[in-house]
């Protein structure tokens, strides 16, 4: 799942660096999950946030994410940034 997630955003972005965590075994079990859908968190760094809000950065990624959220992604959390704001020192 999380090279299936890697090649959907890479498909509808430009990234330059992309993590991705799947934390799904924390959330198992829960109430509210019943697509049974995974839990991941990402950090995104591509230069179409450039410009953008918060909001919309994530919009862009929900998008380029299609049909798997809501089915094989129950949740995904993510820090968007643009290249400019990268700071891995």
């Amino acid at each position: 799942m999380l090279d299936q997630i890697e090649k959907q955003i890479r498909a509808n972005l430009d990234v330059s660096h992309f993590e991705i965590r799947d934390d799904s075994e924390m959330h198992a079990g829960h109430s509210g999950n019943s697509s049974g859908g995974g839990h991941f968190t990402a950090l995104i760094v591509s230069a179409d946030f450039h410009g953008l809000p918060l909001l919309k950065r994530h919009r862009l990624v929900y998008h380029a994410l299609g049909e798997l959220m809501g089915g094989s992604i129950h949740a995904f959390s993510m820090k968007t940034l643009t290249p400019d704001e990268v700071d891995f020192d």
